[in-house]
């Protein structure tokens, strides 16, 4: 499948992908409310938790000139709109976890195939496309901790996240660079398996466990 075909093919939707930045935002502005942070580091923590995944991709391992995620002021909209709905809800927010949960759930799914698509087309193989799709999708979480002085939650055991990320990336890259499935399509099937396999290890509270006993004290 040529790179022409896979660009013209698959465009993630917009709303899933603002959908997905606003859950995203909105996870760095709770965490920064909880440690009392000030204006400045609500907007900044949900900023980094929103677009960090795709700043790691873009500035890191792609490094093909300017970020969309800075030059389309649309992502910075919806960021500035989770750190205000955070702030005006406070606690509050957390009734609605389900519909956050739902949302992140797509936007993991659609992060990680986005990533894939981006390192297919910049040349990379699909193995190296995968690493680039899961950081894509996980790594504005990993960023928000790292700030704030947080061991990861993506290196702790719990609910399969990263496992969940990188089995949207592998179905994407095994249907379109391995079946040739088309992107569009196999994009759909990627984010509808990673959207299945969130809510379930949700609903179920399926967990990770520790590779061996930390020892004590740490």
């Amino acid at each position: 499948m040529t790179a022409t075909v896979m660009q013209a093919s698959f465009q993630l939707p917009v709303w899933i992908d603002l959908g997905a930045t606003f859950a995203f935002a909105l996870t760095g502005a709770l965490a920064a409310m909880k440690r009392g942070y000030d204006v400045v580091g609500l907007c900044s923590l949900a900023l980094v938790s929103g677009i960090g995944g795709g700043l790691i991709r873009d500035g890191v391992f792609l490094q093909q000139g300017i970020t969309p995620l800075l030059a389309n002021p649309h992502y910075l909209y919806v960021i500035g709109g989770a750190a205000l709905v955070g702030m005006v809800l406070g606690e509050r927010v957390h009734h609605f976890n389900r519909v956050i949960a739902m949302v992140d759930a797509l936007g993991l799914g659609a992060y990680a195939c986005y990533g894939v698509q981006k390192s297919l087309l910049a040349g990379l193989g699909p193995t190296a496309a995968v690493l680039v799709g899961v950081v894509n999708a996980v790594g504005g979480g990993l960023l928000r901790d790292v700030i704030t002085r947080e061991e990861p939650l993506t290196f702790r055991p719990g609910q399969f996240y990263v496992l969940v990320a990188l089995a949207g990336a592998v179905t994407f890259v095994f249907l379109t660079a391995q079946i040739g499935v088309a992107p569009t399509r196999a994009a759909m099937v990627a984010i509808g398996i990673t959207f299945i396999f969130r809510m379930l290890t949700i609903v179920f509270n399926w967990r990770t466990a520790a590779v061996a006993p930390a020892p004590r004290g740490v």
